[in-house]
């Protein structure tokens, strides 16, 4: 039994540009990126008395494409008006526990603040 281990391991010896045993190749795909943790803000100022629920938090890096789509989603799974503008998104009236609700169902992680 030993002998094809040694054989083996002089094989290996004189190729040393070969990949080693525990050494992962550099084409394997790496995990993704865990979704930032988002704040769910409840304002009703500079509003005329109207209310607001504010998600922010997303990373600069985020493109503005991903947060309009979520945005969109949001607003067609709440049945409500909003906006996403400047790295946040805005949903008319107090829905806080329904964007919390939406938000974890597509990966995020919440917070509420205020």
């Amino acid at each position: 039994m030993a002998d094809w281990q040694s054989s083996l391991q002089q094989f290996l010896d004189a190729n040393p540009d070969l990949p080693q045993g525990d050494d992962a190749p550099a084409s394997q795909p790496q995990k993704p990126q865990p979704l930032p943790r988002l704040d769910i803000i409840f304002e009703r100022k500079g509003r005329a008395g109207k209310q607001a629920t504010i998600i922010a938090g997303f990373p600069d890096s985020t493109p503005d494409n991903e947060i309009e789509d979520v945005a969109r989603r949001l607003k067609q799974l709440l049945g409500t008006g909003g906006s996403a503008r400047g790295g946040e998104i805005l949903i008319q009236g107090d829905r806080r526990a329904d964007v919390e609700r939406h938000l974890r169902s597509m990966g995020y992680q919440t917070r509420r603040c205020n």
